[in-house]
């Protein structure tokens, strides 16, 4: 299999800080509480987009097996809590992912914000793909390496899915300039956080 990198299969124009797993590495309980969250977010996500487009056949039937695998996801990383005599935290402010939300394209039809949720969804599988990657290669403990293997394996699928998609529902020479954006601004986006060891994005 082609290893999963930013460059030659996300895209992503701007690499993870490499202080970030070292700080995770130090913070494993406010990682995977954070991690916890993000499954649960995924899932829902993908709940609110087949409730609010249920006409879309392909989407309803190739997402509905994807909120089964977050939850999945989201059972798996609580036992991984558990079994570290670890507990689930509160949820935090995702400022990644409201950040996002704010360069949504406003307005529009209604095929035209489903593009911008899309690409808004497949944008932060792809970084998160992207930090599994770096977990399951830099990280200290070597279950954890495995642990996170199957995640970033999971999350490359996910990207892709919500990328093929908005190709479908959107002009697919639009959807491709816009991702190019949203490319730009995330880039950005991630030179201006503060590198943090108990978030994943």
């Amino acid at each position: 299999m082609e290893p999963v990198t930013s460059k030659t299969v996300l895209g992503l124009h701007l690499p993870s800080d490499p202080r970030w797993v070292d700080l995770a590495s130090l913070s494993l309980e406010d990682i995977l509480t954070d991690h916890a969250y993000c499954e649960q977010k995924a899932a829902t996500a993908c709940i609110s987009l087949i409730q609010s487009y249920p006409e879309r056949i392909e989407l309803v039937e190739q997402l509905a097996p994807v909120v089964t695998e977050e939850w999945g996801h989201f059972r798996m990383v609580l036992q991984e809590l558990n079994k570290r005599g670890l507990r689930l935290g509160r949820q935090r402010k995702d400022e990644y992912v409201n950040r996002l939300l704010g360069f949504q394209m406003k307005g529009g039809t209604t095929l035209q914000r489903l593009v911008e949720k899309l690409l808004t969804c497949a944008l932060i599988e792809a970084r998160s793909c992207e930090r599994f990657r770096l977990l399951s290669q830099q990280i200290p403990e070597e279950s954890l390496r495995s642990f996170y293997w199957k995640f970033m394996i999971a999350e490359a699928g996910h990207y892709r899915l919500f990328l093929d998609l908005a190709r479908l529902y959107g002009d697919p020479a639009y959807v491709d300039y816009r991702w190019k954006e949203y490319l730009v601004f995330e880039a950005g986006m991630i030179r201006s956080l503060e590198v943090r060891g108990d978030r994943m994005h």
